[in-house]
């Protein structure tokens, strides 16, 4: 039998303009390519699925003055973590045909790629798809941060989120108490608290402040944060912190996803500074790479918990390449609960 022939050419997402405010689908087109040589010590791979998240906003209008990535500019293609097949690999190297990687060349159906850059998935995990989980962003912050205890109230902004949805239930597995979510869609509630370990849901937008609506939720204050959205969720959990109280804020969409902060590069809040003082309250951000433990950790306890069905994964798959230009639109307006994937 003769070898399959290796794909020369390949498709790619490229931003086509910078936004004026959110992004949409007409900013963005599928551009086929040449693929270039595989050269030495590199890898030819083609992506399976690739991770749509929200900070892809941020490196496309350009506000990236200490975010780890390089900005997108107009002609230049997406990136970010997926999971790939090696196509081709050098005979001395420690990748085979068939060996299946994660990577940051996403947006994508194939990728020539750095051996190096390319990481074997890890057997703990049971399927593939969940090597894009953000749950390790969760756990860092649960256990790193906030060090959640046995009985603690923790309130988790952004629930339905890919952070979000999977922060509740590791809150649980770690032992809290009352586990509290905030989301917009009744809908997503329903689904929060019946699979993935609320025990409330505070819906925005019925008309009442939210500071009231979580005081509700939370009569004798909260004692863990792990924020995803910021603004007055944030604002609002100040209110309610018990002395001694733990936040870890792992994201600010309400600015990164703001139709009126052209960049979305920051998320400005008035805090009670009073209430942080009287109270003791720790307020840190999350960096993964401020703790380089965490990986390990979160991917072996994610994978037993998978098999032993004390955890889930909620994502979406959206199919091929021709979905991604409205993927990230559709993540920003709120149509999927957990992560949002490509299938490519």
């Amino acid at each position: 039998m003769s070898p399959v022939p290796l794909p020369t050419v390949t498709r790619e997402v490229r931003l086509l303009a910078r936004p004026e405010g959110l992004p949409e689908a007409r900013h963005f087109t599928v551009t086929e390519t040449p693929l270039p040589a595989v050269g030495p010590g590199q890898v030819l791979v083609r992506n399976r699925y690739f991770l749509v998240f929200p900070g892809l906003r941020t490196l496309i209008g350009g506000e990236t003055e200490g975010v780890p990535l390089p900005q997108l500019r107009p002609g230049g293609t997406l990136f970010g973590p997926a999971v790939a097949e090696v196509l081709a690999a050098p005979a001395d190297g420690p990748l085979r045909p068939g060996d299946l990687v994660s990577h940051l060349a996403g947006w994508r159906e194939h990728a020539v790629l750095d051996a190096a850059d390319c990481a074997p998935l890890d057997p703990a995990l049971p399927d593939p798809v969940a090597q894009l989980s953000s749950g390790e962003a969760a756990y860092g912050a649960l256990t790193r941060l906030a060090e959640v205890r046995p009985g603690d109230t923790v309130l988790v902004t952004g629930a339905a989120g890919g952070v979000g949805s999977l922060a509740g239930q590791i809150a649980r597995l770690l032992g809290a108490g009352p586990v509290i979510g905030t989301t917009s869609s009744a809908a997503k509630a329903d689904r929060l608290t019946a699979e993935l370990g609320y025990d409330t849901v505070v819906l925005r937008g019925d008309g009442r402040s939210f500071a009231e609506r979580l005081a509700e939720a939370a009569p004798d204050g909260i004692d863990v944060l792990v924020d995803t959205v910021g603004g007055e969720q944030l604002a609002a959990a100040v209110r309610l912190a018990r002395p001694g109280a733990r936040f870890a804020l792992v994201g600010a969409v309400s600015g990164q996803l703001a139709a009126d902060r052209a960049g979305g590069g920051s998320a400005p809040v008035t805090l009670d500074s009073f209430r942080l003082v009287v109270q003791g309250v720790s307020v840190r951000g999350y960096r993964g790479g401020d703790h380089p433990g965490v990986a390990g950790e979160w991917t072996e306890r994610f994978g037993g918990w998978l098999r032993s069905g004390e955890i889930t994964f909620p994502h979406v798959v959206l199919p091929g390449i021709e979905r991604a230009p409205g993927a990230l639109r559709e993540l920003i307006d709120g149509h999927h609960l957990g992560a949002v994937l490509v299938g490519v």
